[in-house]
């Protein structure tokens, strides 16, 4: 890879660092957000205020949608519509809604998440690959939360180019 090119790239993933710790965002949110290999809608349509609420994965509707990040999302009510509106950034997943062990132990991500498992730790949700692993993941969160959230404003910086190097994402 080009000298240049790499020093771009890591100019890039040092200035969202600072400003993401200058900020003290307490979150790993994203500015891009997880839609999957199709369908183009948050965590494939599941209501992202019902992991807070009801304590499971509950599909959306398109009846109840709302557009954030450039992205639609689907609620399974109008009044869970209105709770994320009001505060998106307390329902939203971290990472993006991409796999938060993916992002934690290999600073990279896995798109195919299963609705179905996740973890709300310390009041975020956090989606995983598969239940197996959304255990395995809770059981460990003091050691992988922090790595997870060190890690995401880099791949977030490779995720954010025009046409992402998923070679350069999935192997750093």
């Amino acid at each position: 890879m080009n000298i240049s090119i790499r020093l771009v790239r890591n100019s890039a993933s040092a200035v969202i660092c600072a400003l993401t710790l200058m900020a003290g965002a307490g979150s790993a949110l994203a500015d891009s957000v997880n839609t999957g290999y199709f369908g183009g809608v948050a965590i494939m349509g599941y209501d992202t205020v019902a992991y807070f609420t009801d304590g499971k994965a509950v599909k959306g509707s398109e009846d109840f949608s709302y557009e954030w990040l450039g992205t639609p999302w689907h609620f399974a009510s109008k009044e869970h519509k209105e709770m994320f509106m009001s505060e998106p950034a307390k329902y939203a997943p971290q990472y993006g809604g991409y796999c938060a062990g993916e992002v934690a132990l290999h600073e990279s991500v896995t798109v195919n998440v299963d609705p179905e498992a996740f973890k709300i730790i310390d009041g975020k949700l956090y989606l995983i690959y598969d239940e197996g692993n959304a255990a395995a993941f809770a059981d460990n969160a003091d050691d992988l939360v922090p790595k997870g959230d060190a890690k995401w404003p880099i791949v977030e910086a490779k995720l954010a180019v025009d046409v992402p190097d998923w070679n350069l994402i999935n192997n750093p």
